[in-house]
């Protein structure tokens, strides 16, 4: 017998807030002062830490800076009366693109400290060549890492609270939705391309370059390679996810698991691929603060 899932409401605004949360917000808001305060210099005229790109990169740094902004933003909807009142969208969408930059980091970062720890540092380029300083790299991702632990936290624990009858059912108690036919086509479809995609990276991600513009193979190192691997993971997680959820594979699960495991997966293959859309690959690897 199915059930329907339960709309998203609000918990009451005088639903206590736990210490973690606001600990989490606190943390998530100062992870992102250094690399505001080095967009806000680059944007005034102060390249401290690079070099007259970003003369060129104007308009990327005011981008980039609205989106932290963004981040600062959605750790204090996490603990204000006002974030329990805001619409779901508002805070799903940004949450869910969060999810996939700053996600994806969490797990590269390590990657590449192991690799460092493993075959030594990469060779340092400096900004000779008027691209951003290694101290700066360091920064940021560093920010990132730590913003990115602190906001999904806190994102979890808001969503616990305001949305907590909304995972309560079992696989097998979804709705079958008059689209259930048009998801698994989809679905299937997707495993597909995913497959395609994991093969690729999984072949990059080991040192070929096999369908790379020469521009690219001059320009890769270590951190691309750990990329690759990440998204040689991510794109199969995320549609083997979507297929346990649409065709209702072990119906008596709950689907915690796979739901937040399309999420993030999908999160960071929609949000790093949209980012990552430019003419060259080159301008992600010097510039990718």
């Amino acid at each position: 017998m199915t059930s329907t899932l339960p709309l998203p409401s609000a918990t009451p605004a005088a639903a206590p807030v736990g210490r973690l949360r606001v600990v989490t917000a606190g943390v998530a808001v100062a992870a992102t002062l250094p690399y505001l305060t080095l967009k806000t210099l680059w944007l005034t005229g102060h390249p401290v830490g690079a070099g007259d790109t970003m003369d060129d990169l104007w308009l990327a740094n005011l981008l980039t800076f609205g989106m932290d902004a963004i981040a600062v933003l959605l750790a204090l909807a996490f603990v204000r009366p006002w974030g329990r009142r805001a619409a779901a969208g508002l805070l799903v969408f940004p949450m869910w693109v969060a999810t996939g930059l700053l996600g994806t980091i969490l797990v590269a970062v390590p990657l590449s400290m192991l690799g460092t720890l493993l075959f030594g540092p990469e060779k340092s380029t400096g900004n000779a060549a008027g691209g951003v300083c290694d101290w700066v790299f360091t920064v940021v991702y560093g920010g990132f890492a730590v913003q990115g632990l602190a906001l999904i936290t806190g994102f979890l624990l808001y969503a616990r609270q305001r949305w907590a009858g909304l995972l309560r059912d079992r696989i097998g108690d979804l709705p079958d939705s008059p689209t259930l036919t048009v998801q698994r086509s989809l679905a299937g479809v997707s495993a597909l391309l995913a497959a395609a995609v994991a093969a690729a990276r999984c072949y990059w991600a080991l040192g070929g370059d096999a369908g790379l513009p020469a521009e690219w193979r001059e320009h890769r190192g270590r951190s691309l390679d750990v990329m690759d691997g990440v998204a040689a993971v991510m794109a199969p997680a995320a549609v083997t996810a979507l297929l346990v959820l649409v065709f209702r594979v072990r119906p008596e699960r709950r689907p915690r698991v796979p739901l937040m495991v399309v999420w993030t997966a999908a999160a960071r293959d929609t949000a790093w691929n949209t980012t990552t859309l430019r003419p060259s690959r080159t301008a992600d690897v010097e510039s990718a603060p």
